[in-house]
């Protein structure tokens, strides 16, 4: 019996291997209610501060246009700080922490969860470096919530979103945006409105894929053979260049213990630096060398190695091969993916009086 087990297990096939198609980003996330005035109402609400309790936080303030939509930072600051990206710093005497997830761009964020040849369901879009919650309206709640984020310790978090609700309905400005029917629903809808126009579907990438095949420099043509051969693309695929799955890649959350995080997309790395869930690679230089030895750690660990000391490791790293010549060529692959065309702009004020932005 014994040894009939090791022959099935011998010749069992092995698990298949993820659809590793990249392909162009679509040109528009819209979905048919994002009217021009609830993208506009949630553009004000986006950089409105009176969305957070302490009142000087804003979503921009961690999302911010001139950081490529996240805030340049390793980790954020959320209530309790003030400036915006990399000087943004803790108030005197706030006892308050960094978070210890990096910001991730809202940039192309309504296409997350996107696959090839697959339909796409916006209300199931993943979101966070953990896939918590699903869609841009569940995620828009969220930092609200997050006492580090917006919430801080003026209310409760089950009194965070009603009380936010109640700011907005004091302002007579919302009052007549929203039509006298202010909801948490209604604020969410609108804010995800705003951020589907926030995409940058025309990088060179998507041209060359669309065909037209002089978008590509040759060495970035080479850098895309060479980022399929490496096994790149069997977490980095589909139109974001994301399978937005959880994987273990030997690094650990240091509040949680996570070891398992989603796959960033790597469409306009050039805005987004930092890199890594805990914005610890700030070149992609960096990371590159990060997966060199990390695949070295996994042909040690995932071979039968002592692991004992070790975070787990995903088994798809066993399919990597990514050589030390392939660095040059796959980071002119990934600039390939980047576009300066996208919205930048912030409204000089919004209808609190509070400072746009935070």
């Amino acid at each position: 019996m014994l040894a009939l087990l090791v022959v099935i297990l011998a010749t069992a096939p092995a698990a298949p291997l993820p659809n590793t198609q990249i392909e162009a980003l679509p040109k528009s996330a819209a979905l048919p209610g994002d009217t021009p005035a609830k993208i506009a109402l949630g553009r004000l609400l986006f950089f409105d501060p009176i969305l957070s309790a302490t009142r000087d936080v804003a979503c921009a303030t961690c999302h911010s246009p001139q950081h490529g939509w996240a805030d340049a930072r390793a980790t954020p600051l959320g209530v309790h700080a003030s400036g915006v990206g990399p000087a943004r710093r803790l108030v005197q005497g706030a006892a308050f922490l960094p978070l210890t997830r990096n910001t991730p761009t809202i940039l192309n964020t309504a296409l997350n969860g996107i696959e090839s040849g697959k339909p796409f369901d916006p209300a199931k879009s993943p979101m966070f470096w953990d896939n918590r919650v699903q869609s841009l309206e569940a995620q828009a709640l969220a930092p609200i919530r997050q006492r580090e984020e917006m919430r801080g310790d003026g209310c409760g978090e089950a009194e965070a979103v009603p009380a936010m609700v109640e700011r907005l309905k004091s302002i007579p400005a919302y009052a007549k945006l929203f039509e006298n029917e202010i909801t948490a629903e209604k604020v969410t809808q609108a804010i995800a409105a705003y951020e589907r126009t926030l995409i940058a579907p025309d990088t060179p990438f998507d041209r060359f894929m669309r065909g037209d095949k002089t978008a590509l420099t040759a060495e970035q043509q080479q850098g895309m053979a060479a980022f399929k051969k490496a096994g790149c693309a069997l977490c980095h695929n589909g139109p974001m260049l994301s399978d937005f799955k959880l994987h273990a890649i030997g690094l650990t959350d240091s509040a949680t213990h996570r070891t398992e995080f989603r796959t960033p997309s790597l469409r306009n790395l050039k805005h987004t630096a930092p890199y890594m869930h805990h914005g610890g690679s700030t070149t992609l230089d960096e990371v590159l060398l990060f997966y060199d030895r990390l695949m070295d750690q996994a042909a040690e660990t995932l071979e039968g190695g002592d692991t004992a000391t070790l975070p787990p490791l995903d088994p798809l790293l066993r399919q990597m091969n990514m050589l030390p010549e392939d660095h040059a060529p796959i980071k002119a692959f990934l600039e390939s993916l980047n576009s300066d065309d996208y919205d930048k702009s912030a409204p000089d004020k919004v209808p609190s009086g509070l400072p746009s932005g935070g």
